[in-house]
């Protein structure tokens, strides 16, 4: 959070308007309103830019450091969710784009299901897709540069250091869930050692079966935070909001 600028501390009738009874001292009013200026310069609302232009799409800044061990579906909602909300955008619902494979007696779940119908926005006020064909289609705006975090930062990709292209998914081309062999979600996002799960490249380059994808370019080398690292990852992974199309009315209250 931002530290407010200090200001001369004033006995509290300084600060308070005329009323009955009651007379101010001189200057007071100009005094509040400085304060009352400086807390709307430098409190806490979530950054200008990002609150005027719908923002609704983020990679995650960080994972929760256990490889892809993210609490099941819900606990990689409730990171979207957290990181959302410590930029101040909690008050709308953000569900995490992976899918997981049928299991346990629970059936599969496929990540562009879950993510609302668009459009969406990024940090910056740019349109990634329109609807949920046009996300899973050439005309998505999806670079390394568009896919920003939740603060407005873009992720390292191949050729920076560490590479952090490889961004959890579960998913194929389409969005639905990938049962490719060995593939089996890192256990549904509960696993962090076994297992596998499909992976996109953010900055749309690398190796693999379709290594200009962004949501399935290949498998991970195993679930735990070394084996991501080991091939270019971090546990990191993409958020939508649900409610993307509602946030600007939200936005102006």
């Amino acid at each position: 959070a931002r530290t407010l600028p200090h200001l001369e501390t004033q006995p509290a009738h300084d600060v308070l308007e005329p009323c009955a009874g009651l007379s101010p001292k001189p200057g007071a009013t100009v005094k509040k309103a400085l304060i009352l200026s400086a807390i709307a310069a430098f409190g806490f609302a979530a950054p200008a830019s990002a609150q005027a232009n719908n923002f609704s799409f983020f990679i995650t800044s960080s994972g929760p450091g256990d490889g892809a061990n993210l609490g099941g579906l819900r606990g990689a909602d409730q990171h979207c969710q957290d990181l959302a909300y410590a930029k101040g955008f909690g008050d709308v619902s953000w569900r995490a784009y992976l899918s997981t494979i049928a299991m346990g007696g629970e059936s599969a779940v496929n990540a562009r299901d879950r993510i609302g119908d668009g459009p969406w926005y990024n940090y910056s006020g740019d349109v990634v897709a329109q609807s949920v064909d046009d996300l899973h289609s050439d005309n998505a705006n999806l670079t390394k540069e568009s896919i920003l975090t939740e603060s407005g930062d873009m992720v390292n990709g191949r050729g920076d250091s560490p590479n952090m292209h490889d961004i959890l998914t579960g998913s194929n081309l389409d969005g639905t869930v990938s049962t490719a062999e060995g593939h089996d979600a890192c256990a549904n996002w509960t696993s962090n050692s076994d297992g596998s799960a499909a992976v996109g490249h953010h900055d749309r380059q690398g190796g693999g079966q379709n290594p200009t994808s962004w949501n399935s370019a290949h498998g991970s080398r195993g679930c735990s935070q070394s084996d991501l690292q080991g091939t270019g990852g971090n546990g990191l992974y993409y958020c939508f909001a649900i409610e993307a199309n509602q946030q600007e009315a939200f936005r102006d209250e």
